[in-house]
This record gives structure tokens, C-alpha cells and sequence, in this order.
């Protein structure tokens, strides 16, 4: 895997700097496609020049790297709030419709479908999606079998990782579907989510 920070003098500066640069990375990927956007158009698009984007990260393969690593965190962030709720089950299934909404917001899906792309295509990529999903999945995993137990329901390892793949997949096909489906009646399918995400987390 390629190097995705690089030491500096001034961390705070640096950390700015990265930011432009991925800002400008998400804008030039969402409108010219991974392949498309070179690193000379990202370094020009975060107000760099064409050689002083290579401080920060040294090929587009690092820049998909910080993103992925950037997900990870978020969603480890997540899954520590869901842990601390009193109800984790039911909170995944009355939070159902704010996560339906954020994964068909085109701010949210541009990014995650273009490394997905890269990714069935690019071992190195596809290495960094599998490592995140492992540790994000038992993090999940570990919150959803002892929300099981604590309502004295079944908790053994197989059947849940087989709902859990379910419901992320539910969750990871969202993109797709609104764009073979632009016109989607949202509401509907937050009802749908919610049948569906109770039968997975609350039925024996």
C-alpha cells in the first residue's frame, strides 16, 4: 500500500493542506471518474502546484487510501454511539430513515461508487476495502450479537454474519438503485428498510 501521509514540521499546516487536496480529489473523481482526473487537475483544482500535491500523498491510489481511512473512522464513530445506546437493535431500525436518506445523497454515494469501481479492478484498492470492512463489520457484529443476548435471542456467529451482510448490503445497494431508479418514493422505502431490518435483528 502506498504511503497516505507523509511527515512535516507543521502537522496543523499539513493537515489543512491534505484536506484541500481531498476536497479537491472528491470534486475532480465525482465529475471525471478515478482514471479521468489526473493528479496535475487535483493539485490545480486544491490551488497547488503540480508537483507540491506530491508532499502530501504520492498517487491517486494514496488519495482513495486516506478516504477509505476516513470512512473507517467515521463509521467506527457510529458504531461507538450504537453501542452506547440502551436498545442498539432498535435504534438501527428507528434510525433507518436518516441512513436510507444519507446513502441516496449523491454528496454521500459519488465517492464510494468510484472506489468501488477502481476496487474490481485495482487489487491494492481492493485490499484497503477489505481490511476497513473486517473491522467495521466486527464492530458491528460484537454490538448486534450482545444486543441479542441481552433480549435472550439467538446470537450464534454464522447466522449473524450472514443478517449482517444482508443488512449492509441493503445499505450498499442504495446507490445503485437510485441510479437505476431516480424517481424512488423515498418514504416507501424507509418502510421497506424497517420491515426488513426488524425481521433481521429482532426475529429468532
Amino acid at each position: 500500500m502506498n504511503q497516505v501521509e507523509k511527515k512535516h514540521p507543521d502537522p496543523e499546516r499539513a493537515n489543512t493542506r491534505r484536506k484541500q487536496v481531498l476536497d479537491a480529489a472528491e470534486s475532480c473523481f465525482s465529475r471525471r471518474g478515478f482514471h479521468g482526473a489526473s493528479m496535475a487537475e487535483i493539485s490545480k483544482a486544491a490551488g497547488m502546484s503540480a508537483g507540491h500535491i506530491y508532499n502530501y500523498f504520492d498517487s491517486k491510489d494514496a488519495i482513495i487510501a486516506a478516504f477509505v481511512m476516513k470512512n473507517t473512522e467515521r463509521v467506527s464513530n457510529l458504531m461507538q454511539d450504537l453501542a452506547q445506546r440502551e436498545d442498539p437493535l432498535q435504534s438501527v431500525i428507528d434510525n433507518a430513515g436518516e441512513h436510507v436518506l444519507e446513502s441516496l445523497d449523491p454528496k454521500t454515494w459519488v465517492m464510494p461508487l468510484e472506489i468501488f469501481a477502481e476496487a474490481s479492478r485495482n487489487p491494492v484498492i481492493a485490499e484497503m476495502l477489505r481490511c476497513a470492512d473486517v473491522r467495521s463489520r466486527q464492530q458491528l457484529l460484537a454490538i448486534i450479537r450482545d444486543a441479542r443476548i441481552k433480549r435472550g435471542l439467538p446470537a450464534g456467529e454464522e447466522m449473524l454474519e450472514g443478517r449482517l451482510n444482508a443488512m449492509i448490503a441493503m445499505y450498499q445497494g442504495l446507490p445503485v438503485r437510485l441510479v437505476h431508479n431516480p424517481d424512488v418514493k423515498v418514504e416507501p422505502l424507509i418502510a421497506g428498510f424497517r420491515i426488513v431490518l426488524t425481521a433481521l435483528l429482532l426475529s429468532e
